[in-house]
């Protein structure tokens, strides 16, 4: 699609109108999500809630231009324009909407690149929270943030375990030291383990990492930064964990917050900071927390 840039605007402003609030997202089947593949641009949905398709925020048109100079070049070597492919979630009524990949999705459109790769991914979802909770026998939980508190990056100074293939697949993902043995210990006193990530990995990929660490998890939650603020399903899930859980231990890198279903009150705990000893003083302090 060619034309200038307020065009083109018009153009995303029309697809997004198009499918806001008449799509819901369901499970894809492992053929859909085990192999990458081409998809007509045709059959991609830019995202509502993403800020590429707020009208005040909008596309970076230089990035578009960059991935357009990118599929010019491509052409000329019958190369892929890019490695990485678009990240995508099925949908109903049709196609897949965009996750991650939105300027590379515009710049296909607007170059001519009929078809784009894509990996089809199945984020959480509220009826997945549902039956996860179903499965609890505990009234008591604890919460993790995936990316800033359980895996530690490549140039991260945090100690790390890393177990490198899982079914012969490679795992980028590290964890931090001392993780599997908390997520024990944690278990063992009684306590469902949650972990949040704000990414697109899949479910599958992250039940199959932590079980790949012998580390216990009840709950994944994916695609935290996904909204879809009309259905009112945030409300719902919050809802189903304050009639399930009485009390819930959020803990971070230096502290925890512990928090009671139908109340206000609260306790908080703090920690050092310090990497080495970090899960041992979770430990000692939520022996603690029993012993009262």
């Amino acid at each position: 699609m060619a034309g200038n840039t307020t065009q083109f605007g018009e153009f995303i402003q029309e697809q997004v109108e198009k499918y806001r609030g008449r799509t819901v997202p369901v499970k894809a089947s492992f053929a859909e999500r085990v192999i990458i593949r081409n998809l007509s641009c045709d059959k991609l949905h830019p995202n509502p809630y993403d800020e590429f398709s707020f009208p005040d925020i909008g596309p970076n048109y230089d990035i578009i231009s960059e991935y357009g100079h990118r599929i010019k070049e491509a052409r000329k070597h019958g190369d892929p324009p890019w490695d990485d492919p678009i990240l995508v979630e099925k949908m109903l009524p049709d196609g897949y909407l965009i996750l991650n990949g939105h300027h590379r999705w515009a710049a296909a459109v607007r170059f001519g690149l009929p078809k784009v790769q894509v990996r089809v991914v199945n984020l959480t979802q509220e009826t997945d929270i549902k039956k996860m909770l179903e499965m609890s026998a505990h009234d008591k939980r604890v919460s993790f943030d995936l990316d800033e508190v359980i895996f530690a990056g490549k140039d991260s100074k945090v100690p790390t375990e890393r177990i490198g293939f899982i079914q012969g697949k490679l795992i980028k993902e590290r964890l931090r030291r001392g993780v599997p043995a908390l997520f024990h210990y944690l278990a063992k006193k009684g306590y469902d383990i949650w972990v949040y990530s704000a990414h697109y990995y899949s479910t599958e990929y992250i039940k199959r990492l932590f079980k790949g660490y012998h580390a216990p998890v009840n709950g994944i939650v994916t695609g935290t930064s996904r909204a879809h603020a009309s259905d009112g399903s945030a409300d719902r899930v919050r809802d189903m964990f304050a009639d399930h859980y009485t009390e819930t231990m959020h803990i971070d890198n230096k502290g925890i917050l512990r928090t009671f279903a139908g109340g206000a009150d609260f306790e908080q705990y703090e920690l050092t900071g310090d990497n080495d000893s970090w899960s041992g003083e979770i430990m000692n302090t939520v022996e603690k927390v029993i012993r009262k």
